[in-house]
């Protein structure tokens, strides 16, 4: 059996030809099933377009005065720790698929911190969420027996602060460092791990190396990232990095810079990983509105781009399995979980799965989610909240595969539940 993706030519890419004189897309591109020798150097030929990323300009959670903290009604109705949690914590780091709150400390366009996003939240108030409710990571936190987790940024510096985990997660963050630049600042994925060493030696002075240590050991690292470097790059064409790399050309790119990232976790003594697959952004309003989708087709020229980079993903996850025997790396199809959605509404209870709820325009895809009068007022019928977004409900249901395979299955080799099952 063979995996058969067609992949068409941008439509508004005028120079379809590469300098070989091939085209960007054959008109088909035949992949064998995993596993397959899928060459993926540890370097690119060509240099990348972007800098070196800076050391993030922010200071140290106990150096700074930013804290927002909630009012103590609204920190009674969130949930509080099990007894006898599965993991001791959970730390989160990606874009705003899961960000919590981090760029509500940032100048930037890519920020949640307004109605109507978070209306179904628990506290019923904007939390830097992209979401009318919850993201993913806080039903998995429920699932662990932990509390939400909190933006790093929000944070006092103290131990029993983070000792539950961390979000690193900055909306408009990417692989690259300049994906998602033209938004304003964020905290990209190397100045996140950057941040993931500062805890780690932060919880080694209060705990000891060895405590430290093991907490990091036994805890899960969620790791949710590269839907701005399509986005906010290379469908742009930004810095012309079309020109520079052959679509796969640049997920293989993405993907050996995602490996090296998470070799340098696992320096830091992280053991548990889920690495979560990108949805199928050719589905989002905001492309069905720029490309003009006539009945709600998805942008399959987009879509390939993103299949193609899962499928890349979930090899260098099965590589790195057997480069670190001790650790346990889980590969996350999102855009399977999300296609079964999309394709079965009436099952999972959705009336539209095209349009957002918070939107202007054709399909709610024109601008993003600006004010409560742009809202719809049932998001829960509703598969997109925003332009780019899914809704809480959405976000539940993807929650429910990771964890167990509910729905769909979209984990690799083993779920969240089988990875943190107690060992008797």
């Amino acid at each position: 059996m063979y995996i058969i993706y067609n992949l068409a030519p941008f439509p508004n890419n005028s120079n379809q030809k590469a300098k070989n004189g091939a085209f960007l897309f054959p008109p088909s591109t035949v992949l064998p099933p995993l596993p397959l020798p899928l060459p993926l150097p540890l370097a690119s030929p060509i240099p990348l377009p972007s800098t070196t990323p800076p050391r993030l300009r922010v200071s140290p959670p106990h150096r700074r005065r930013l804290l927002r903290r909630p009012s103590t009604a609204a920190a009674l109705s969130l949930p509080a720790a099990a007894a006898s949690p599965l993991a001791p914590a959970l730390f989160v780091l990606g874009d705003s698929t899961v960000d919590c709150g981090t760029n509500n400390f940032l100048g930037t366009l890519a920020r949640a911190d307004r109605a109507p996003y978070g209306r179904d939240f628990d506290t019923h108030r904007p939390t830097g969420r992209f979401s009318n409710g919850r993201i993913i990571v806080d039903y998995l936190a429920l699932r662990l027996g932990l509390p939400f987790v909190p933006p790093y940024l929000g944070q006092s510096g103290k131990v029993e602060d983070m000792i539950y985990g961390v979000n690193y997660a900055s909306a408009a963050a990417g692989i690259l460092f300049a994906s998602g630049s033209d938004l304003g600042m964020h905290v990209s994925l190397t100045q996140q791990i950057q941040q993931v060493t500062d805890t780690s030696e932060q919880l080694a002075l209060s705990l000891g190396e060895e405590a430290a240590a093991d907490l990091f050991r036994r805890s899960v690292f969620y790791v949710s990232i590269g839907s701005n470097d399509f986005i906010h790059y290379y469908l742009r064409n930004t810095s012309s990095v079309q020109s520079l790399y052959l679509p796969w050309e640049f997920n293989q790119l993405l993907v050996n810079t995602v490996k090296q990232e998470l070799k340098n976790l696992y320096n830091t003594n992280v053991r548990k990983f889920i690495v979560m697959g990108l949805a199928p952004i050719g589905c989002t309003p905001h492309y069905l509105w720029q490309y003009g989708s006539i009945n709600g087709e998805c942008i399959n020229e987009i879509n390939n781009l993103v299949v193609e980079f899962n499928y890349a993903m979930r090899y260098m996850v099965q590589q790195l399995s057997s480069e670190l025997p001790d650790a346990m790396v889980t590969f996350c199809d999102a855009f399977k979980g999300s296609m079964d959605i999309l394709k079965n509404r009436d099952r999972y209870g959705f009336q539209t799965t095209t349009d957002a709820c918070c939107g202007l325009g054709k399909y709610g895809g024109l601008i993003m989610c600006l004010v409560p009068e742009m809202a719809c007022s049932n998001a829960s019928n509703h598969v997109w909240w925003d332009e780019f977004h899914p809704t809480d409900a959405v976000n539940r249901i993807i929650a429910d595969n990771v964890w167990s395979g509910e729905h769909a299955t979209m984990c690799y080799p083993m779920n969240l539940q089988e990875m943190t099952k107690p060992k008797l």
